[in-house]
């Protein structure tokens, strides 16, 4: 089975599967699509990250896929003359944005651990659709309209999402040569091509020659690598729940939450139950307060993510839940083996783009893949039929407060923090589930909803997926605009929540691994589909 944000990505992953390929091949086919159909999500110029279960090895595998700042970057990135921080419009468009993608590599990685399928096999499908078109999709039309006037500052951009200055409507055929070109690049030559050459000049070219131009050179290219990471593992109830590492926040995030959660009881409150959000709303409150004062790449900050996982740790911090009424701060803790007061919190903003897919091959084997250029449409800036991410953005602006550093700053190779959260969750370790959404900085509450839902509430993946979203991250409630939960505000304001209601577009994309067979979850916000047999 296979789940993603459309169904022509899902199509393509299902013929890979139907042909014996792997999870792998299948999320690799489903990716190359969506770069293509879903342009403003995904795509070779972002990155991501992989969560990977080998079923003949009985082994969790996760690959850090995610951009990396410039060699030439320093933390004065985005500040201006007075070395305060530039507006988000003045640091997102444009080339200053842009880290080095990760994306290709993390492609070709995975498929060299786990691909059955030749290489060149799996680009078919997205190489067809960019030759002969595909139809645009109301959601993808709706957000070229929404956003035109920034998209035609770039001329490749204006070119292609604004064909004689009007955006593209809902049902035109739209082709991408060019696009068609570069996989056919990497199909032939492997990743390499896009690091080293003609098509890593022309990224280049294009961050250095943009209006608000970036560091980018080809030296970052050239050195850009995968890496392999420990999974995040953490108990909860009869489940063992795994996630990515720094320097995403997911994994350690939602481990948290559900480790404060777990000495409640979720189940008898309910989800129309006001203390029920109130107590993962907290729970959630107290996970960002850590991400924001620890969490970074562990090649430049020291990591304690075994002490904020730990179950001692989040014993005590559970604690703090013990209450009626809303916590009136919520405030970081402090772990085993951290440096506590060495770094300042920093709730840098993360945009709400971002995909996610997750699969299951006929072996056993799982994917759950979140793959982002960051913001709707990354930088703005295209070059070779693809988007260039705005990824450096989700650095902390300010590289220090009151004379201490920011964990999460700008310096040279690193790779900024991520929200991202792509779950496999292992019932007597086997796999049960595998899930993900996109949203920014919201991703930890949809995901932790999701998984609440699921395993605490019995919903099944879709009614789970499509329950009303409803998240804290720095005290504001957060609930869906036009749903049941904008019925929770009263009893929430009444607890001491302040609340902000909000179109909320989760992007969940599940599937549940039962003995009865497969079953998924498609969020409803989206357009996506799940194919199974």
């Amino acid at each position: 089975m296979v789940a993603t944000a459309n169904p022509l990505a899902s199509e393509a992953a299902a013929a890979m599967l139907r042909e014996g390929g792997s999870a792998v091949d299948a999320a690799i086919a489903a990716q190359l699509v969506l770069g293509l159909v879903e342009p403003q999500s995904s795509g070779l110029g972002g990155g991501g990250f992989l969560v990977h279960w080998s079923a003949a090895d009985r082994r969790l595998s996760t690959l850090d896929g995610r951009e990396t700042a410039p060699a030439a970057a320093t933390p004065e990135l985005f500040q201006n003359a007075a070395g305060e921080p530039m507006s988000l419009r003045d640091a997102v468009v444009g080339g200053r944005s842009v880290g080095t993608p990760g994306a290709p590599r993390l492609l070709e990685a995975a498929h060299r651990r786990f691909g059955k399928l030749d290489w060149a096999r799996l680009f078919g499908p997205a190489i067809r659709l960019a030759e002969e078109g595909f139809a645009v999709s109301p959601r993808l039309a709706g957000l070229i309209a929404g956003d035109a006037p920034i998209l035609a500052r770039d001329p490749q951009a204006a070119a292609y999402f604004l064909p004689g200055g009007d955006p593209l409507r809902r049902g035109a055929l739209l082709k991408n040569p060019k696009y068609a070109e570069t996989l056919k690049t990497l199909r032939d030559r492997g990743a390499g091509a896009f690091y080293e050459g003609e098509i890593a000049a022309d990224i280049v070219a294009a961050v250095r020659s943009a209006k608000n131009p970036g560091l980018l050179a080809l030296g970052d290219l050239a050195g850009y690598a995968v890496i392999e990471r420990d999974a995040v593992c953490a108990p909860y109830r009869a489940y063992e729940v795994c996630g990515m590492g720094p320097p995403s926040s997911g994994g350690i995030a939602i481990a948290q939450i559900l480790g404060m959660l777990e000495p409640t009881d979720l189940k008898a409150l309910g989800p129309d139950s006001p203390q029920a959000w109130r107590l993962i709303g907290d729970a959630e409150r107290l996970a960002f307060a850590d991400r924001e004062a620890y969490v970074a790449d562990p090649a430049f900050v020291p990591q304690p993510t075994s002490g904020l996982v730990a179950r001692d740790y989040l014993s005590e911090r559970a604690k703090l839940l013990q209450g009626e009424r809303a916590l009136r701060d919520a405030p970081a803790g402090t772990p085993k083996r951290s440096r506590s007061g060495r770094y300042a919190p920093d709730p840098a903003i993360e945009f709400a783009g971002t995909s996610h897919l997750s699969v299951v091959d006929g072996e056993g084997n799982v994917v759950s893949l979140t793959a982002t250029i960051e913001a709707g449409f990354g930088s703005r800036t295209m070059v070779r039929g693809f988007l260039l991410n705005n990824e450096l953005t989700d650095f902390s602006f300010r590289a220090e407060k009151d004379g201490v550093p920011v964990a999460n700053r700008v310096e040279p190779g690193k790779r900024p923090r991520s929200s991202m959260a792509p779950t496999i969750v292992l019932k007597d370790g086997t796999p049960t589930l595998a899930v993900g959404s996109p949203g920014g900085g919201q991703i930890i509450g949809y995901v932790a909803k999701f998984l609440i839902a699921h395993l605490d509430w019995g919903l099944d993946p879709e009614k789970a997926a499509a329950l009303p979203n409803m998240l804290n991250r720095t005290g504001a409630f957060e609930l869906e605009r036009g749903t049941k939960a904008e019925a929770l505000a009263g009893p929430l304001k009444a607890l001491g929540f302040g609340i902000a209601i909000a179109d909320m577009t989760s992007g969940i994309h599940a599937i549940e691994i039962g003995p009865d067979g497969l079953s998924a979850g498609v969020d409803p916000r989206r357009e996506g589909l799940a194919i199974g047999e």
